[in-house]
C-alpha cells in the first residue's frame, strides 16, 4: 500500500540528509520527495511516499519521530488530502506538431513555458495518474526531457460540506 507521509521539521542543514539515511539505512525504499519551507521560515515540509503495509508505515513513522530534527509527522493518505505533481516536460515539436502538441497539453490544463525550434516545453501539475498519462500521450512525439518535482500534500481543510472542493464560492470573486 501506498502512504503520503508529511513530516514537519526545522530548516536547518542535514535535515535531509538525515532523514534520507535513516530510511535508507533500515531498507525503506522512498517512491517520491519533496522539500520545501513553509510558512513559517524555521520549519520545513518533507513529503514523502512510501510503500508498504500498515506495520512498515508506524515503522517509519516511529523512526522520523525519533529524530531530533523532526518536529511532527503525519500519514497524510489516512485522511481527506489534497495531493499534487509537478512537471516540466521538453518534446519534440516541429512547426507541423506543435499545434498537436499544444492542444493535448491544453485539454490537461497544462502551458507552455518554452518553445524552440523544434521543440516546446510544458509545465503541468496534477495527480500522478494525470502526469503519467500525460507523460504517455507524449511518447510518440519524442520526450528530450522531463523532470518532476515528486508529490506534495496537503490535508483538506475540516469545514467544508461533505463532497464539495470549497472553489465554489470563490469563483464569484474572481
Amino acid at each position: 500500500m501506498r502512504h503520503v507521509l508529511s513530516a514537519t521539521v526545522q530548516n536547518v542543514p542535514g535535515v535531509l540528509a538525515h532523514v534520507a539515511g535513516m530510511l535508507a539505512s533500515r531498507g525503506y525504499n522512498i517512491d517520491s520527495l519533496a522539500v520545501g519551507e513553509t510558512e513559517e521560515p524555521e520549519l520545513s515540509r518533507m513529503t514523502f511516499v512510501v510503500v508498504g503495509d500498515v506495520s512498515v508505515l508506524e515503522q517509519v513513522r516511529k523512526q522520523l519521530e525519533k529524530i531530533v530534527t523532526v518536529v511532527r509527522v503525519e500519514d497524510v493518505s489516512a485522511r481527506d488530502h489534497v495531493e499534487r505533481d509537478l512537471m516540466l516536460i521538453k518534446v519534440k515539436a516541429p512547426p507541423g506538431k506543435r499545434s498537436e502538441v499544444r492542444e493535448l497539453a491544453d485539454v490537461f490544463r497544462g502551458r507552455v513555458v518554452d518553445v524552440s525550434a523544434e521543440e516546446v516545453t510544458i509545465e503541468i501539475s496534477g495527480q500522478e495518474r494525470k502526469i503519467e498519462s500525460f507523460i504517455e500521450l507524449m511518447r510518440p512525439f519524442g520526450i528530450t526531457e522531463l523532470v518532476r518535482t515528486g508529490r506534495i500534500a496537503m490535508v483538506r481543510s475540516v469545514n467544508r460540506p461533505a463532497g464539495s472542493t470549497g472553489l465554489k464560492k470563490y469563483a464569484a470573486a474572481d
